[in-house]
């Protein structure tokens, strides 16, 4: 009985998990280019009473062993980087990644990270910035006093036009060969980890990456009704575990009383 308490609340602990994940992946459903996570479960560890395949004596084996589980863990959270929805936003510093790939950004200590929030925008200096004032890398470079046109293709060629005429420029993307090993450390970006390996650049458009649409945004790829399934899942799951517990409960009481 005090294996199956131990085991059902293993249950519970790892659905509340699964909650606390489910919970996040909504709280975000309208972050711009916001990544879901998943959550994967594994069993633990068997006590085994009996070997399949022991000898039983007279030359007989046994076909089914004995093992008893001990429960439930978390195993692992992981990042689905599948494309969200591309919406049209009208803005010119707006640009969202249509495909594989990531924009650098600069943090305040001088490393990097990398997002697929596009929302840009541009300082009293002409350095292309997030909404957070982070520096953009990517090959952005400052768009000068004067300018009144600025057009980003999808091969990232960006166009100026102002008072010095018509420059232009290309901005790369980064992409990691296991983007899910990438460290979230929150506000739409992404560290380098040694699971994920090291950045490689790129072009948009080529060899794989995704290309860009200015004036777009990339939403959250978060589905409302999926994770609202998955919601009612974990809720059940909780419940059902819940339930042995107070099975087990009653079965050690009734087993108490046997002595009476």
């Amino acid at each position: 009985m005090l294996r199956a308490l131990y085991s059902s609340a293993s249950g519970m602990e790892a659905q509340q998990m699964n909650l606390d994940v489910i919970a996040n992946n909504l709280a975000n459903v309208n972050t711009t280019g916001f990544k879901k996570t998943k959550i994967e479960f594994q069993d633990l560890l068997y006590q085994t009473s009996s070997a399949a395949g022991a000898q039983q004596g007279g030359g007989n084996t046994l076909p089914t062993g004995i093992q008893i589980g001990h429960g439930a863990r978390v195993a692992a959270t992981s990042r689905v980087f599948t494309t969200g929805e591309i919406t049209q936003t009208g803005e010119r510093m707006d640009v969202a990644v249509n495909g594989d790939g990531f924009f650098e950004v600069q943090m305040p200590d001088g490393t990097r990270a990398y997002s697929r929030a596009g929302a840009f925008k541009v300082a009293s200096d002409g350095t292309v910035k997030t909404s957070e004032g982070l520096t953009v890398l990517s090959g952005f470079q400052p768009i000068p006093v004067g300018t009144t046109n600025v057009t980003i293709s999808g091969d990232g060629y960006v166009n100026l036009t102002g008072a010095n005429g018509k420059t232009n420029f290309q901005v790369q993307l980064a992409r990691f060969i296991n983007p899910a090993g990438l460290e979230s450390i929150g506000r739409n970006l992404y560290r380098e980890s040694q699971s994920s390996g090291q950045a490689e650049l790129g072009n948009p458009g080529e060899n794989g990456f995704g290309s860009l649409e200015q004036g777009f945004l990339e939403m959250s790829n978060v589905k409302v009704v999926e994770e609202m399934v998955k919601l009612i899942m974990a809720q059940r799951a909780y419940e059902v575990n819940s339930k042995a517990v107070q099975a087990a409960d009653e079965m050690l009481r009734e087993g108490s009383n046997l002595r009476r």
